[in-house]
């Protein structure tokens, strides 16, 4: 990649793996690719500039070696980028991330409302952010230690991003598929613990502490009830409970009950 109005004194050469060719032109997934520079720029300059967000990254390779983010590109590198490969222990090479955050908490932008009432759904601490902008969301993801979650790249450019992931489907039920993959989540399930509408947490509530707001049929055939710390919405084990976990079956599979 050149911009012909400038003279360049050196050429690097990137190849991009696996699910980061998803960020590539058509034309030049699969292929190495030639980056023309001046001086010395850290490694994750160009990574983005040629259209792959950092925190999609996991693992870079140049020349054979493993590097960080703040290796200084070189004139004749032979750079190799990877995603998060499933089943590749990288312990023994540089991470590029500090720490992985304590706990798996996350911010979906406004695209991914739907998928953020299936996170909580699940008994993942999710937030909406309907009403912020870019930067306040990267601000929040990082004072809170949450993962972006988003479908517009480029605010996972963002230096201040450290944990994010770029959703690729526009479908919920693949949206959701796709973030248990990247983050491994299976065996973190805490189904129906979260409120779907609100995020808050759901307890369980004494029958007669609810009776006044359940229709008559409700008040007949079920007996376990469940509120919202925060907002106060009233569940209970109805038949959608059952309707749920047949969609989901291959999630439900990982837990014995509901939470």
């Amino acid at each position: 990649m050149k911009d012909p109005a400038r003279h360049y004194e050196k050429y690097a050469e990137f190849r991009f793996y696996e699910e980061l060719n998803d960020f590539l032109p058509p034309a030049q997934c699969k292929q190495t690719l030639t980056y023309a520079f001046n001086g010395t720029p850290g490694i994750k300059d160009p990574i983005e500039v040629l259209g792959v967000p950092h925190t999609e990254v996991d693992l870079i390779i140049v020349n054979g070696e493993s590097v960080g983010f703040n290796y200084q590109l070189q004139n004749a590198d032979r750079v190799s980028v990877y995603p998060v490969l499933e089943g590749l222990d990288i312990t023994p090479v540089i991470n590029l991330r500090d720490k992985p955050l304590r706990n798996t908490a996350f911010v979906a932008d406004v695209n991914l409302g739907r998928l953020a009432k299936l996170l909580r759904l699940f008994g993942f601490d999710t937030l909406l952010a309907n009403n912020l902008s870019d930067k306040e969301i990267v601000e929040l993801a990082a004072d809170q230690e949450r993962i972006i979650l988003t479908r517009d790249r480029r605010l996972l450019y963002a230096k201040k991003a450290t944990h994010g992931y770029c959703v690729r489907s526009v479908m919920p039920k693949q949206q959701l598929e796709e973030v248990f993959k990247r983050f491994n989540l299976a065996n973190l399930l805490r189904p129906f613990s979260r409120c779907s509408r609100c995020n808050g947490l759901i307890d369980a509530v004494k029958k007669e502490e609810v009776l006044n707001l359940l229709q008559p049929k409700t008040k007949q055939y079920y007996e376990n009830f469940y509120r919202c710390r925060d907002c106060a919405q009233v569940y209970w084990e109805g038949s959608h409970v059952g309707k749920v976990k047949g969609h989901f079956s291959p999630y439900f599979s990982h837990v014995s009950r509901i939470q």
